[in-house]
């Protein structure tokens, strides 16, 4: 009973600071350098008003 314990307990503690580490999030968090006509039409910008 206490080895499985105590291997959860480390196998947590593992997990925990490797998810620390490695920030996957902030890739998919990024905002793209131009905006293109499916992407400003999500923030309400018509984008036939630009094209002459």
């Amino acid at each position: 009973m206490f080895k499985l314990a105590f291997s959860l307990l480390l196998i947590s503690i593992l997990a925990i600071s490797i998810s620390r580490k490695v920030r996957l999030a902030s890739r998919y968090e990024r905002a793209p350098k131009k905006l293109s006509t499916w992407n400003s039409l999500d923030k309400g910008i018509d984008p036939t008003e630009d094209q002459k």
